[in-house]
């Protein structure tokens, strides 16, 4: 709680907190974070392609389009 609150409680407050309104303030900051996570599942999913699968893999197809050649200038004269 005292990492998922981002420095609100320190381990003194947690700690002499008593148990039910440690629960609730843990289940306040649980409901917060899965409202965050759903509204930025959306946005994170429209059109994009990630270079890794879930799997931990590395897509290939999407790595070969990503990393074309550079067309610039290649030395310094």
């Amino acid at each position: 709680m005292i990492f998922h609150g981002k420095g609100g409680y320190d381990f003194e407050t947690i700690y002499n907190m008593p148990i039910w309104l440690r629960n609730y303030t843990f289940s306040e900051i649980k409901k917060f974070y899965e409202e965050q996570k759903k509204s930025s599942e959306p946005a994170t999913k429209k059109g994009t392609t990630t270079l890794v699968t879930p799997d931990g893999k590395v897509n290939k197809e999407a790595f070969k389009e990503a990393s074309t050649p550079y067309k610039g200038k290649v030395g310094y004269k």
